[in-house]
């Protein structure tokens, strides 16, 4: 109570005691109200704790996908140089005039 008085800028010894039910009623209040702040906080603590746990999960799911995206690109990129080097040069032909044969039966005769 004396505290509480300095801090409204009361003088501490101008305060009379308390009588025994006013001690109580106050003692009760204020462990009331520690009860409620220190569950309050406890609520805060283990939401934070809560939402990092959270925030962590989703990151490694984040790296997670990106790491598959990168060694997917990897693997197509490797592929494709594989497919390129297995692949043998084209042969180079001349065009060479188009062997005719045999007419179309039906077409242009009567």
């Amino acid at each position: 109570m004396r505290a509480k008085m300095r801090l409204m800028g009361f003088n501490a010894e101008t305060i009379k005691p308390l009588n025994e039910e006013a001690a109580a009623e106050l003692g009760a209040e204020l462990l009331g109200e520690a009860t409620i702040f220190l569950v309050a906080c406890g609520c805060l603590v283990l939401e934070y704790s809560r939402q990092k746990t959270q925030q962590r999960r989703k990151e490694g799911e984040q790296l997670a996908a990106w790491d598959a995206m990168r060694d997917e690109a990897q693997m197509r990129e490797v592929r494709a140089r594989l497919c390129v080097q297995d692949l043998p040069p084209a042969p180079q032909e001349e065009p060479t005039p188009r062997d005719e044969g045999p007419p179309d039966p039906g077409l242009g005769q009567d």
